[in-house]
């Protein structure tokens, strides 16, 4: 650049001579936009008139007097040969320029640097290098961070040098810079977001209805109130909806999945592999699921065996060319290749689930059906009875008396010659229990086109490890009155192939039907991704890029909030995916905030504790992690202890490097704002519950970041990347149900004599339904190209701390140790649980992956 040069040339001369040589690596915007290649042009023209990018070094050594001792502003450099660069970049997308500083003796060592975009368009700055700082050598600045024109700005992009360092060991000529960065975050809660915004900040669930264009779409605001607590979301400031003004209004339904605003750099681009998922959710939303539901109102489709089902995977389902046109022109060409693999004119060929893929039947077996409370996709919420007949913790004067109906002569024949006592005393009954979750919602839920049961699952822990169905109680509020409890039908396993039989598959179905909409509703979005995203906000407004917590923190929050905004959109808003293809319907929501005002507690959220409040684990400090498995072959908990305690090892290596006493974390000041915040803004309907860590302590600190990692990681990973391979085959994990229990004498009774698999197939997930379920879990269920695991961060110089690389590395190794255990498990034929009648190993919770539908390997975050 002609002008830059001169400028450097006189600087030069002023200075003496001495140079600082830096590499800048950055990703220009048209390569991550297919649509925008004309910037490429206005930028060049930009530079041929003076309008460069430029950088200035900010001492970390000496303050400027007449700026408040600031550190020293250095003078402004020049990136390189941006027409016609020619230097090869590390990887496929980036590109690296030369710079070149005039060393000052005034400036010393830099400690951070501005930079100035006087171009047409925004890029993706990666890192800048420092090859030769004179006292100092080579100095890193790992900045991923999007850089829009100056115009943009109030004030001056800022980026600091990759040391870590507490509040009070801050350089002093970088403090106030500092301080200032953390305000420019926070933002003044004020106005609505624009694209370039980098604010922080937080608001209700108050725009996952669409008032404006029906008010039957209009929904509850969740949080700020004590009857729909909720953790907070990201704000957008979006206007109040027309209709209600309590309601942020929607994006109109033309809009793209980037508009929803979140902070710049919690959305990378959209040539990444996630994105494209991401947008998969969208097309789905907005393309598929309207065109699929005028295909069946036309022509009104139902699978009537299971044959019909298995032909997704093994045929397609056909589809008239013009309702094919009209869903590929909506849809980006990569995600046709990747998600909706076409054969003509048969769409929506599914890759057949692991579930189903060495066995067609054994899913439906008592052993499988039992085996995923342990090793499936939702085997978090298994808990042991300590009391028979079931109790409820539901509200008597409320709900009545809703005690379990199922007596010991119901499951006396299956507890292997023991009494009910005694199996509760030697610790052999469990329960699978979606009653108190359930039935404050479920009168309203029936009135939908839902129709089913709260229900309860005993079962019986036989001495080879495995688990063994003995009741399942299907309950209906009672039609007098909340107040009178519920009516309840006691199914028992059969021992024969005939209707007996058919009634328990059903009853079965029906559990499945509770566990699936838990699973997605609570086990997956509330308890992963709803929470996390306070984290996330309080994280980027009240700890600096440099705070050594956020550093230790900040890769497991990657595309969190995107994601999260995206769901907004598409997935549990009005109408969306999950109101229209799981059981609570209109109601998912309403009961996902039930359940966080009942259940969620943040220390439970730990893995041991969790055990132990499941009563699936007791504490003994002569077992491996402190704790006893009573279900000893439980592949979640058993690999999720190792994953767990791992996780632990490096946050206390980590932490107790930067904290050598508890005076020093209660000094800190960033962090003790951080827990204040996270307690009072992020999770305010909580803020006043007594077993929130108090953060005195390295113990508080280590707990909580643990479990912060634990939930952003491998939590998510369970609860997740399992939903295809399990989930998949639609009769396995049903979504909703469409009618009750038959009753003797009905032509539903009699369907179910003639023809059990088709009433089996009526009664559950219709095929419209099943198509969009299984197209989104699809989705959810697939790594990105560019997925970075537990275990591994995305640049090796993510802090200039010898001691905290150290101990990552070791955390790696051991991540490496854990993977291999697990295999060997696997092949273990006396862990009956590992494989189950379907062949299938248990492997969500292996560290690593390759791309696509694996069924395995924990990402770092919370990213699909």
């Amino acid at each position: 650049m002609l002008i830059g040069s001169i400028v450097g040339a006189i600087s030069g001369l002023k200075h003496g001579g001495k140079k600082i040589n830096g590499t800048v690596v950055l990703v220009r915007d048209n390569v991550l936009d297919f649509n925008d290649f004309g910037s490429t042009v206005l930028d060049n023209l930009h530079e041929l008139l003076g309008g460069g990018v430029s950088l200035q070094l900010v001492s970390a050594q000496h303050g400027d007097p007449s700026k408040g001792f600031k550190g020293k502003v250095g003078e402004a450099a020049y990136l390189e040969n941006w027409i016609g660069n020619t230097i090869i970049p590390i990887f496929a997308g980036e590109t690296a320029f030369s710079i070149t500083f005039d060393w000052d003796e005034e400036i010393g060592v830099p400690g951070a640097f501005f930079i100035t975009n006087q171009h047409f368009s925004e890029f993706f700055l990666k890192s800048l290098t420092l090859e030769d700082v004179p006292g100092h050598g080579r100095l890193h600045f790992d900045c991923n961070s999007w850089v829009y024109p100056a115009d943009k700005y109030k004030t001056p992009r800022i980026f600091f040098a990759n040391q870590a360092y507490l509040p009070n060991e801050m350089p002093k000529p970088l403090v106030k810079y500092r301080a200032d960065e953390l305000l420019n975050l926070r933002g003044n809660g004020k106005g609505e977001r624009k694209e370039w915004d980098r604010i922080y900040d937080y608001d209700v669930y108050n725009d996952i209805g669409d008032p404006d264009s029906n008010l039957d779409l209009g929904r509850p605001v969740l949080g700020g109130s004590s009857k729909y607590p909720y953790p907070r979301r990201g704000r957008t400031g979006r206007p109040p909806s027309k209709k209600d003004p309590k309601s942020e209004s929607r994006l109109p339904s033309s809009s793209k999945a980037t508009d929803v605003y979140v902070p710049r750099d919690e959305r990378f681009g959209h040539l990444k592999m996630s994105d494209f998922l991401a947008y998969g959710l969208k097309s789905i939303s907005r393309s598929l699921k309207p065109k699929l539901e005028d295909l069946f109102d036309s022509t009104p489709g139902e699978f009537d065996d299971f044959n019909d089902v298995f032909d997704l995977y093994e045929k397609g389902l056909p589809v008239p060319r013009s309702l094919l046109q009209g869903i590929t022109e909506n849809i980006p060409a990569p995600l046709l290749k990747e998600i909706f693999r076409t054969d003509g004119e048969r769409f929506l060929r599914f890759p057949t689930p692991q579930l189903v893929h060495e066995d067609k039947t054994a899913w439906s077996s008592d052993e499988e059906f039992a085996r995923e409370m342990l090793a499936g996709v939702n085997p978090v919420l298994i808990a042991r009875l300590d009391e028979f007949p079931p109790k409820s913790t539901l509200d008597t004067n409320i709900y009545g008396d809703q005690t379990s109906k199922i007596t010991e002569e119901h499951i006396k024949d299956g507890l292997d010659g023991l009494t009910v006592n005694e199996a509760v005393e030697k610790k052999k009954l469990y329960i699978l229990n979606h009653h108190d979750s359930l039935i404050p919602y479920l009168r309203r839920i029936n009135t939908t086109p839902t129709k089913t049961y709260a229900t309860r699952t005993v079962l019986f822990l036989k001495n080879d490890g495995t688990l063994k169905p003995l009741a399942i109680e299907l309950s209906l509020p009672h039609p007098q009155g909340d107040q009178f409890g519920v009516i309840s039908k006691v199914i028992l396993p059969s021992k024969t192939t005939g209707i007996d039989a058919s009634i328990w598959q059903l009853a079965k179905a029906y559990v499945a039907v509770n566990d699936t909409g838990y699973h997605q509703l609570i086990s997956h979005w509330l308890n992963t991704h709803a929470t996390i995203e306070p984290f996330v906000i309080a994280t980027n407004r009240q700890l600096s890029v440099v705070h050594p917590i956020h550093k230790l923190l900040v890769p497991h929050f990657r595309d969190t909030m995107n994601i999260n905004a995206l769901a907004r959109q598409s997935l549990i808003n009005a109408d969306g995916i999950i109101e229209t293809t799981h059981y609570p319907s209109k109601y998912s929501m309403e009961m996902c905030s039930f359940v966080y005002k009942t259940n969620w507690v943040f220390p439970q959220q730990a893995l041991p504790a969790d055990l132990i409040k499941r009563g699936v684990a007791i504490v003994d400090s002569n077992s491996p992690h402190g704790l006893r498995l009573l279900i000893e072959d439980y592949p979640y908990a058993v690999d999720g202890l190792e994953i767990w305690s791992a996780i632990k090892a490096w946050v206390q290596d980590y932490c107790s490097f930067y904290y050598k006493d508890d005076q020093t974390l209660r000094n800190d000041t960033e962090l003790q704002s951080w827990w204040k915040e996270l307690r009072e803004k992020g999770h305010a309907d909580k803020k006043d519950e007594p077993w929130w860590p108090r953060m005195d302590s390295l113990h508080d600190l280590i707990e909580t970041c643990t479990i912060i990692i634990w939930i952003s990681s491998a939590l998510h990973a369970a609860v997740n990347f399992g939903q295809y391979p399990y989930g998949g085959f639609a009769p396995n994990r049903p979504s909703t149900s469409r009618r009750f229990l038959p009753e003797s004498g009905t032509p539903d009774y009699k369907e179910l004599e003639s023809n059990p698999e088709k009433a089996f197939l009526r009664t559950i997930t219709s095929q419209l339904q099943a198509l969009v379920g299984v197209s989104v879990i699809e989705i959810l269920s697939r790594h990105s190209s560019d997925e970075v695991y537990l275990g591994q961060r995305s640049n090796p110089e993510w802090t200039l701390d010898k001691e905290a690389l150290e101990a990552f590395e070791k955390f790696g190794e051991k991540l490496g140790e854990i993977e291999k255990k697990i295999a060997m498990r696997n092949k273990d034929p006396q862990l009956k649980n590992r494989v189950g009648p379907v062949d299938m190993p248990y492997t969500l919770l292996f560290p690593t992956s390759s791309e696509g539908l694996t069924g395995r390997g924990i990402p770092n975050s919370i990213s699909i």
